[in-house]
């Protein structure tokens, strides 16, 4: 049996192509579904892609799988018809946005927007800097973007402690987090967007955190609370990194812009060359799987 799949790109199609069982169709998103895609059993949504899902899903009766670019499924979950699975592209952005996420601390610890900001004006400003050496960092989400994130930030010399949904070997639970959060210098989150992640970070557990620590956010923007993050910020208390942020796109008047202690990027961490092949590879496995009637293993079922 062969699996109509609709791909979003021609990458998609010379990828999908190759793997036995699969026949993709290109499609073009915000257009009609061609007709020769209106019997696809599979959708490939673009990667961060703003068409609403339903006006595609409409077109596909007989579909049975949503499967991502994205680690993220926000957009998607409870939204996908009833009976269709929905699997992310867990895998294949993990790595760049560890990457991101250990570059974030290094700028923020070696100060090196002030280094640039001071040779932009031509001004030799030495003054030492703190390190990355010896900091104890936070991981709020014990999934494949965490333990990169360790893989990449322990060799220099930083320590991890990592916190899940649940207690497991190695992972304490997310209700350990008022408990913990005082004892660490920098605590990065990269939990999924979810009702119970939604303003996780409040004005309470920011006030929980070690005085001089630094938020680092590399999950969603609604994940913190900005206002009560502002108000940290503002008094100096604490630092951050955010490469999202909430709103987004960041509007020109909004305060943090010009807040002290904040490092900032727009939503790069995951955008970077390889980042299609790498999405693929990992899509081209879950459809393999699928095709031969296993179930994919990046499925959403609610964990981080």
């Amino acid at each position: 049996m062969t699996l109509t799949v609709l791909v979003p790109d021609d990458l998609g199609l010379r990828v999908l192509s190759e793997v036995d069982g699969l026949l993709p169709v290109r499609y073009e998103p915000g257009e009609p579904i061609p007709p020769e895609g209106r019997d696809a059993e599979v959708l490939v949504p673009k990667f961060l892609q703003g068409t609403d899902p339903a006006e595609v899903f409409a077109q596909l009766p007989k579909l049975r799988l949503v499967q991502l670019l994205s680690a993220g499924a926000e957009r998607f979950v409870g939204r996908v018809p009833e009976g269709v699975l929905l699997s992310t592209c867990r895998g294949a952005h993990g790595g760049s946005t560890a990457e991101w996420a250990v570059g974030a601390l290094l700028s923020v610890y070696r100060d090196f927007p002030a280094f640039e900001r001071a040779r932009q004006e031509r001004r030799w400003d030495f003054h030492p800097t703190e390190t990355l050496q010896d900091k104890e960092i936070l991981v709020v989400g014990a999934g494949d973007l965490g333990e990169q994130f360790r893989r990449r930030v322990e060799p220099f010399g930083a320590s991890v402690t990592m916190v899940g949904r649940s207690a497991r070997d190695g992972v304490h639970a997310v209700s350990e987090l008022p408990w913990l959060l005082g004892g660490f210098d920098a605590v990065l989150m990269v939990v999924p967007l979810t009702t119970e992640t939604t303003r996780m970070v409040d004005a309470e557990f920011l006030s929980r955190m070690r005085d001089g620590a630094v938020l680092v956010n590399a999950a969603r923007g609604a994940v913190v609370d900005t206002p009560a993050l502002l108000a940290e910020l503002e008094s100096g208390r604490l630092r951050a990194a955010l490469d999202v942020t909430d709103p987004e796109p960041l509007p020109s008047d909004h305060p943090l812009w010009t807040v002290p202690g904040l490092f900032i990027t727009p939503h790069v961490a995951g955008s970077c060359t390889g980042s299609g092949g790498r999405a693929y590879r990992v899509v081209a496995e879950e459809l393999a799987r699928f095709a031969r009637g296993e179930q994919p293993r990046n499925l959403v079922r609610g964990e981080y």
